[in-house]
């Protein structure tokens, strides 16, 4: 997905995630469009960037399969602000139905977020 696709990482302005065998990486430039009205980046802005970028790190050892978040579970640790996010993803374990996959997003060196989620991988 492009910034010029429909579509909610879209519309959030998340480019598509870079992946390599079970894993992936994102970078997004975030500024005041993305904060909460406390003035750190949104929270939902988060847990969308780190459940699309597991989803591709999943898709890119499902073998053509695609994958349907069916658990995700994120832990904020600390506040992002405008800047360079960074978040990674990497499969953990690739059963037969079910992939398990973890995240982290870093800004500046610190970990803003840990994320753990459960993909079910569907027939295309």
């Amino acid at each position: 997905m492009t910034h010029s696709d429909p579509g909610f990482t879209a519309f959030v302005g998340a480019p598509v995630p870079t992946t390599e065998g079970g894993e992936a990486r994102l970078e997004m430039e975030v500024d005041d469009r993305h904060l909460n009205p406390a003035g750190a980046v949104h929270g939902g802005l988060l847990a969308t960037l780190v459940d699309t970028t597991m989803g591709a790190a999943v898709r890119s050892v499902a073998d053509g399969d695609g994958a349907a978040t069916s658990q995700l579970s994120v832990t904020y640790l600390r506040p992002g602000k405008p800047g360079t996010l960074v978040v990674t993803a990497r499969v953990r374990k690739r059963g037969e139905n079910l992939t398990v996959c973890e995240a982290d997003v870093e800004q500046d060196g610190k970990s803003l977020v840990h994320a753990l989620a459960t993909f079910a991988l569907v027939e295309r």
